[in-house]
């Protein structure tokens, strides 16, 4: 995610992929996808300014063969507009493959600091459940690392797109 220093604030995320018996899934593999701190996207399509250009932008993790943990060094995203103009809430998109996954699996994940941003964000106000918007939410546990579990079934089952 990072080719040099970068500007804003760097983090680490960890997380492990639960299946729907809740163990931990080795095997997996988790791609991310994100702004840069201002919110500018790597890209040849971003037309708003020019990102960062010692960030990626992306970048994927397998899972570790013993604990399942993926883990990335990155940047803490900023706020990026949805189609209609509103800003969204500092997010990172993920997409998951892994044994018994026919098609890979999209979501979000939001930051659970980011309080005031996240109750207007247009695609967190949209789901109906609200109560299952915490599936999203990554916990910071210091030091500038969040923590972001990925349930695939179950009672804690994170939310998922489909895009």
């Amino acid at each position: 995610m990072k080719t040099g220093p970068v500007k804003g604030q760097e983090i680490t995320i960890r997380g492990i992929v639960y299946d729907g018996m809740g163990a931990a899934m080795r095997d997996a593999l988790v791609e991310i996808w994100q702004a840069d701190a201002t919110g500018l996207f790597p890209s040849a399509g971003e037309k708003r300014g020019k990102a960062d250009p010692n960030f990626t932008g992306w970048g994927r993790s397998p899972g570790d063969m013993n604990t399942g943990e993926f883990t990335f060094e990155t940047v803490k995203p900023g706020q990026v507009p949805f189609v209609d103009g509103r800003l969204q809430a500092p997010h990172v998109s993920f997409w998951i493959v892994a044994r018994g996954i026919n098609i890979g699996l999209q979501t979000r994940m939001y930051f659970a600091d980011e309080a005031d941003a996240n109750a207007v964000d247009p695609v967190l106000t949209r789901i109906e459940h609200q109560s299952r918007v915490s599936t999203l939410l990554a916990h910071p546990e210091g030091d500038g690392t969040y923590r972001f579990d990925i349930h695939l079934q179950g009672p804690q089952e994170t939310i998922f797109f489909d895009i």
